[in-house]
């Protein structure tokens, strides 16, 4: 197998960079260990930030993050629910902030205007009914699998190809250059190699281990952070502390009887070997029903955390005070032709990154064509296609397909999706 781009790494960025390149008409192959979106993408807090989040402390992200908030929900509308967010102050301090907060989102660019409370209680009845001030932002909840099996999908029509469950073990050099990759086929129990002009690697928490394979040594901070997940929808907004990032002060309406509270963050060595504490959760549970009382009373059905890439910038010694922006690494600099590292961000700024990944890619490469995932409409996962497009992208057989797609307006419609994505994820896993 040779292609132009390999892409290591199967989440919203890697999905993303493979969209990119393929629309500028390149041959492009994406690895991933498990099935799609199984590490930090499918497993992060569920809001498509609006940047309100970053208007004061970190302003760069605050601004990359309103601008692909407009992005995503025109090219994917249907993987988002535009539930719109508030900042509540709970307390004097918070009421404080207020105007710090104003003045970050005048400066960012991002709409916002104070709601007054009375009118915020008859929406929210769930919230502390203590609340001294509310800001609305455009934050909104972004479905991690519906956005990621999207930007494969229409990848894949336009040539991508994708090898999940695919486990890279080494790479072959031609003197300082990355030729190849040799990976382990985890549903054939078998080693094989994928040969490239150039490889970008877009393994996330996970792309410090993958550069050291090549022999290149890049600096992330894998940074774990937990969630609580109850089974009552608590809000209809996206409900944010009005202070500074802090733990436990976001509260998501993910989907219908379902209420993410978030997040912790903790320094972590290995990414594969974190588990949550119980300490964790009883603190997002305090700080989340200093919020939404109730959440105390009901507490969590399950819990799960995700791993941040974080970059290491100056001065940056814990998770909170890190940039939530982007970087991206050509190894050229350290003697290393043919392989490049994008890491960092968030999963609101991943398009984004790949964009500009792609870029470096192209130049590279000599191409001339410019990225269009700002305007390309993304294939829907909500499956109302034509069943012919969803076999040629999948490689499953057309009247399989058609059967299935027919338990849309039944009374399992809502669990349809997901069994439906990582069947695709398999699919994709065996189509050469």
């Amino acid at each position: 197998m040779k292609y132009d781009v390999v892409i290591i790494g199967g989440g919203s960025t890697g999905t993303f960079t493979a969209l990119d390149l393929s629309l500028r008409g390149l041959n492009v192959a994406l690895i991933e260990r498990d099935s799609l979106g199984s590490g930090t993408s499918g497993k992060y807090h569920g809001m498509l930030h609006s940047g309100a989040r970053y208007a004061v402390n970190d302003p760069v992200s605050a601004k990359e993050c309103i601008s692909e908030n407009m992005i995503i929900s025109n090219i994917a509308p249907h993987s988002i629910t535009d539930t719109g967010g508030l900042f509540v102050a709970v307390n004097d301090e918070e009421l404080n902030y207020q105007d710090k907060l104003e003045g970050g989102l005048k400066g960012a660019g991002i709409p916002y205007h104070e709601v007054p409370v009375e009118d915020i209680l008859k929406e929210e009845p769930n919230l502390n009914p203590s609340i001294k001030s509310a800001i609305w932002v455009p934050d909104k909840v972004m479905y991690a699998h519906d956005l990621i099996f999207s930007v494969a999908l229409t990848a894949f029509t336009n040539g991508a190809r994708f090898f999940p469950f695919r486990e890279v073990k080494s790479f072959n050099k031609d003197g300082s250059s990355v030729t190849g990759v040799k990976v382990f086929n985890k549903l054939k129990n078998r080693e094989e190699e994928i040969d490239a002009d150039l490889f970008v690697n877009a393994a996330g928490p996970w792309s410090a281990n993958v550069a050291k394979m090549a022999g290149i040594d890049v600096e992330i901070m894998p940074t774990a952070g937990a969630m609580g997940v109850s089974d009552v929808q608590l809000v209809n907004h996206i409900i944010n502390r009005m202070r500074l990032p802090s733990d436990g002060d976001i509260i998501i309406p993910y989907a219908r009887n379902v209420t993410i509270t978030g997040t912790t963050v903790t320094l972590i060595d290995d990414p594969d070997n974190f588990s949550v504490q119980e300490e964790d959760l009883q603190l997002l549970l305090d700080e989340g029903s200093m919020m939404v009382p109730k959440l105390k009373e009901l507490g969590f059905k399950r819990h799960y955390a995700s791993i941040r890439p974080l970059l290491k910038g100056e001065g940056a010694k814990g998770g909170r005070d890190a940039s939530r922006t982007f970087d991206i690494f050509d190894h050229e600099k350290d003697g290393i032709h043919g392989f490049i590292t994008v890491s960092g961000g968030k999963f609101t700024t991943s398009r984004l990154m790949a964009e500009k990944t792609s870029d470096l890619v192209a130049e590279k490469l000599g191409v001339k064509e410019k990225s269009r995932t700002a305007t390309t409409k993304l294939i829907g996962t909500n499956m109302s296609e034509d069943p012919e497009v969803i076999a040629k992208a999948s490689g499953l057989d057309y009247a399989f397909v058609k059967r299935l797609l027919g338990t849309i307006g039944t009374v399992d419609e809502e669990r349809f999706n997901p069994a439906l994505l990582m069947l695709l994820s398999y699919a994709f896993a065996e189509v050469r």
